[in-house]
């Protein structure tokens, strides 16, 4: 005879092989659709690869700029004037005494007015500091010895004077125009 441990086994052995047996059959059924789909890509033939790109080779520059100057330092003065002092032929007052806007770069100056006095025109001209200058024909402004030679409403004409390469002077006009 069967002692009543043996009958709980065997209980719960039967138990679990029908449960395994049921689980299976639902499991089996479950995935049937993937199996298919996966079965149909997989006889389906392959896209053939495409080959490797052609890569170029690779041609070294060589760079020799040992002797020039730094591109990405800021230069103290544009014109080298002690160079240019013995240039011959028309070019700036080198003797003359320096205004206080000549001490600004002309991309940094901006005219943001004019103002009309005993007939004159004069032009408002803001520093990149914030101060408002009054300007008018006759006056310099920027690093490149530029001097007023006309104040109109919309914008001042300028008459600057710029070293060449062969060390001589170049005049040349630029304008600051009206900020609106």
């Amino acid at each position: 005879m069967m002692s009543g441990l043996d009958l709980n086994k065997c209980i719960k052995l039967l138990v679990s092989m029908v449960l395994m047996v049921a689980l299976t059959a639902c499991v089996s059924e479950e995935f049937d659709d993937l199996k298919s789909y996966v079965s149909q890509v997989k006889s389906k033939p392959a896209a053939p690869i495409e080959p490797m790109p052609i890569i170029k080779s690779y041609e070294a520059f060589n760079y020799n700029a040992a002797g020039l100057r730094n591109p990405f330092e800021k230069l103290d003065e544009p014109q080298v004037l002690t160079e240019m002092v013995s240039a011959e032929g028309p070019g700036p007052d080198l003797e003359r005494g320096k205004e206080e806007l000549e001490a600004y770069p002309l991309d940094t100056l901006r005219m943001v007015g004019t103002l009309s006095r005993d007939g004159k025109l004069w032009g408002l001209v803001k520093a990149n500091d914030g101060v408002i200058h009054r300007v008018q024909a006759g006056n310099y402004l920027g690093q490149n010895f530029g001097k007023i030679v006309g104040v109109q409403d919309q914008q001042i004409d300028l008459a600057e004077w710029v070293a060449t390469t062969t060390g001589k002077w170049q005049e040349r006009e630029a304008s600051l125009a009206l900020v609106e």
